[in-house]
């Protein structure tokens, strides 16, 4: 049975798991949160943060599996991809509401930065204005826009990952963001 979960790809863990599959469920976790940890440990350098946001991940995904393979059953085709864009975009989501509790309590976690690496122009807005003036320009957006840059830069999905969970042309994610770049550095200047 064990090789049966390895044959598996992280789409069909994801579909196990929604029928009440502990095991497929170890399974993925075991694959897939180490990953998880370093992706969020990029975008926060508050390690109970990250383990808060994990946990909340895990759960949501127990929970809610069952959306998942419904909606991966009907379109089969790179299910696994879709599989693990979807685990990415809970615990991305679920960090965005961390900073958000934080903020609200006045405690916003620092994001470290690789030393490295010069910061892009959405992690430096994003980790320096994070307040009304953000949320006013992001509002303005029209909601495809604002769809395409969260998939992007929050999310952390590449092009050809947001055009999957979006369902448009990765052309058209890719004219999305550059019209959301654009605005909010109009409205943010």
């Amino acid at each position: 049975m064990t090789t049966d979960l390895d044959a598996a790809d992280e789409g069909e863990l994801v579909r196990r798991v929604a029928r009440g599959d502990r095991r497929a469920f170890d399974e993925l976790y075991r694959r897939t949160a180490p990953w998880l940890e370093v992706r969020l440990r990029r975008r926060c350098a508050d390690p109970d943060v990250v383990a808060e946001v994990l946990q909340d991940t895990y759960l949501t995904v127990w929970r809610a599996a069952g959306s998942f393979a419904g909606t991966a059953a009907k379109g089969r085709g790179g299910a696994a991809g879709s599989a693990v864009g979807w685990l990415w975009t809970i615990a991305a989501h679920r960090l965005v509401d961390a900073f958000r509790h934080r903020a609200r309590r006045g405690r916003v976690p620092q994001v470290e930065l690789m030393p490295s690496t010069a910061p892009a122009a959405e992690d430096e807005v994003l980790a320096n204005r994070i307040g009304q003036e953000l949320e006013q320009a992001l509002l303005v957006l029209p909601p495809e826009v604002r769809a395409a840059l969260r998939a992007t830069v929050l999310d952390g999905l590449s092009t050809r990952e947001a055009s999957v969970l979006l369902g448009v042309p990765e052309n058209t994610v890719k004219s999305r963001v550059r019209r959301a770049r654009i605005a909010l550095r109009e409205a943010l200047s």
